[in-house]
């Protein structure tokens, strides 16, 4: 069974970093994806790392975010450096490879 935990959230100050880590278990890495869902807003693809290891993100992603993986810890991460306001959102980790898998979502709050 796919297991998904996302950590390293919480409330930082704007200007700052984040790393978010996505620890899977039930599977050997396939196509990884960060999202986010700001409040009263859709859920918005943010980065994709594929099983070769490449990446494509979001235009609102570029420049400032990373995804990356540990196949040691079958751990992905998303380290966000200079962290603005409208990145407060419900970041989720995917999974994909017959389907879809999810994690709970972890909450990350940038202050002014």
């Amino acid at each position: 069974q796919v297991q998904l935990v996302e950590s390293g959230g919480g409330l930082v100050q704007a200007g700052g970093s984040l790393r978010l880590s996505c620890a899977a278990s039930g599977s050997a890495f396939n196509v990884m994806a960060w999202y986010r869902q700001a409040p009263g807003k859709q859920r918005e693809w943010v980065a994709t790392l594929s099983s070769g290891g490449s990446t494509i993100y979001a235009d609102s992603a570029k420049g400032r975010f990373t995804i990356s993986r540990d196949n040691a810890r079958n751990t992905v991460y998303l380290l966000v450096n200079s962290l603005k306001p409208e990145d407060t959102a419900v970041y989720y980790c995917r999974m994909s490879n017959t389907r879809n898998y999810w994690g709970q979502g972890i909450q990350v709050t940038v202050s002014s």
